[in-house]
């Protein structure tokens, strides 16, 4: 039997399911007496500071093992437990109900559980699992229980679940889980994040794995497919063997090209940057050989958080990876909240559209005490290295004088509190809409480059909203209208002698390069994993022939023609590699 899911984490395994049941508690209505309130009382709160210590202990094991990027996934358990409004609360109710802990903390999660699961936004509905994680780990010391612990498995097996709370993922035996596949999750939930943090292959959102799944089946999982098959036939298990042993010599292959120039068969440069979204991602970045950061996102420092982040906060975290990056470049997005990526305590209104609502540049020109912050504190850090500024979501070449305009301010400041800083940082304009690139020419003359973002620019101009799995096969970046809005883009630039890079997944994506490279594409953001996959096809790829069938692509009517001709011309580069 054959599953499709959602792919999370890549690779290929097959083994043994370990089925791990749905933990549910009963719990009896339990009435106490009066003199035994203040016990109660008492005992859950330290019951609270119990959980405390485990997920600090959590988060020290993760931080040894994976660095804080994963272990401040716990950072919002801690703030429910040290949230004085549920101890405040779950007081008041046993005191005038006079019930156990354990049963009235069940009401009260279900009531956390229904507010969350009631605002419209795929972000908070995710943090759904979060508050049913701690909650659960509550409820359990509460009635003085133990879970089994994923950790002590005995032998390799595939764990099977509806869904992996983050602890859970968190505490897995890389040793012992080979693979994990659930009902539902989706590829930004915390669960999927750990999975790719541990290298452990996964699908998700298989909706029916725990039912049609028994203890001791063979599965198989492949990672990069989304496809798990329950039992296979002996030919497709070979099948799989052989293609994972493909899968680890064309790994060990990657590895000896990360201290190899990437440039084309013929000679040319080309520049390979990571995109990240951390700090402490930078030594992945460095290890598998980026000449440079050509995306930092830095809205995730104002996420999962109840206050926003100090001026000194944000230029610690720009100064250390300006540092460590010197002497490459490193381009700082500036805030791109709104979209699925809200702030809770700025209370932000919901949106119809929140996608093509009030984010990203809107959202920091509307609030410039933010904004400013932010570019005072890259400004600081551009002294230690070679940093890059760069605006979300400019629609039009006066939104993006409006945000020079903001930036003249700050170093005006800065200039009379005489706090150095680069006078001659780089001011970028990422192109995402639309509108951006039909208007390239006119912005090419206000910025000193583009990154083409193509995630949002496919969605925008096609109308096909990205996490939406009924119309997912409708986002196509093999479409003709998206091949010819990147080519106006990549001229406009080159017209007024800006450089142009792109940082959107289409550019991870191996098929694509020698389109992009024969487009005049010669800076490539990508995910620290992809680096050496990017490098291996522009080594194989003469720049002459990726024009020539650039020239050829743009001529096809037919996604379906392109999708043919581009194959066709990438298995060509393969097999010429050398």
């Amino acid at each position: 039997m054959t599953l499709k899911g959602i792919a999370v984490s890549p690779g290929i395994v097959i083994g043994k399911v370990f089925l791990l049941n749905i933990e549910s508690f009963i719990i009896p209505k339990i009435a106490i007496k009066e003199e035994e309130v203040a016990n109660e009382i008492e005992r859950f709160k330290q019951v609270l500071k119990q959980t405390n210590e485990e997920i600090i202990s959590i988060q020290k094991k993760l931080n040894r093992e994976l660095g804080s990027k994963h272990s401040d996934i716990f950072n919002a358990h801690l703030l429910i437990l040290d949230d004085p409004v549920l101890t405040e609360q779950m007081t008041d109710k046993i005191k005038k109900r006079k019930l156990t802990a354990e049963y009235l903390f069940q009401q009260v999660m279900r009531n956390y559980e229904k507010a969350f699961s009631e605002i419209d936004d795929a972000y908070f509905k995710e943090r759904i699992s979060d508050i049913q994680d701690v909650g659960k780990r509550i409820i359990r010391n509460l009635l003085g229980r133990k879970k089994a612990n994923l950790a002590n498995l005995k032998e390799e097996v595939i764990v099977v679940s509806y869904d992996l709370s983050p602890s859970d993922t968190a505490l897995m035996g890389k040793e012992k889980v080979i693979g994990f596949a659930t009902d539902i999750g989706g590829k930004t939930s915390h669960t999927a994040i750990m999975a790719r943090a541990l290298e452990i292959p996964a699908v998700v959102g298989l909706e029916k794995i725990t039912v049609k799944a028994k203890n001791d089946d063979l599965l198989i999982i492949d990672g990069d497919k989304g496809i798990v098959i329950i039992n296979p036939r002996r030919q497709v298990i070979e099948k799989y063997y052989k293609k994972r042993e493909e899968d680890l010599k064309f790994n060990r292959e990657l590895k000896k090209l990360r201290t190899l120039p990437a440039q084309t068969k013929d000679g040319y440069p080309i520049e390979i940057t990571a995109n990240i979204e951390l700090p402490e991602e930078i030594d992945s970045a460095l290890k598998e050989g980026a000449e440079g950061i050509g995306l930092y996102r830095t809205e995730y420092f104002f996420l999962n958080r109840s206050v926003l982040p100090t001026e000194e906060e944000q230029y610690q975290a720009y100064k250390f990876v300006a540092q460590k990056m010197n002497p490459h470049p490193v381009v700082i997005r500036t805030v791109d909240l709104g979209g699925d990526k809200f702030l809770s305590h700025l209370n932000i209104p919901s949106e119809m559209n929140p996608f093509m609502g009030w984010r990203a540049i809107r959202f920091c020109l509307a609030r410039p005490d933010i904004f400013k912050i932010q570019l005072k504190a890259i400004l600081r850090a551009s002294r230690y290295g070679k940093l890059k500024i760069m605006y979300p979501m400019i629609s039009s070449a006066e939104e993006f004088k409006q945000a020079n305009r903001v930036l003249a301010e700050v170093k005006k400041e800065l200039k009379e509190q005489n706090i150095p800083f680069d006078k001659e940082v780089e001011i970028g304009a990422m192109i995402e809409i639309p509108s951006a690139a039909l208007t390239a020419d006119i912005l090419a003359k206000e910025a000193d480059f583009f990154s083409i973002g193509t995630n949002d620019l496919i969605q925008y101009s096609l109308a096909v909203d990205r996490v939406n799995e009924k119309i997912a096969y409708l986002y196509e970046p093999n479409h003709p209208a998206i091949l010819r809005l990147i080519k106006i883009i990549i001229e406009a630039a080159h017209k007024e002698e800006i450089w142009v890079g792109m940082c959107g997944e289409m550019c991870s994506e191996p098929v694509f390069i020698p389109l992009l490279l024969g487009l005049g594409l010669t800076k490539f953001s990508v995910s620290p994993l992809m680096l050496s996959r990017v490098k291996k096809v522009i080594r194989s790829l003469s720049l002459k022939e990726a024009k020539v069938a650039a020239k050829e692509i743009l001529n096809l009517e037919t996604i379906k023609e392109i999708k043919h001709f581009s194959r066709i011309r990438f298995k060509e580069a393969m097999l010429n590699f050398c």
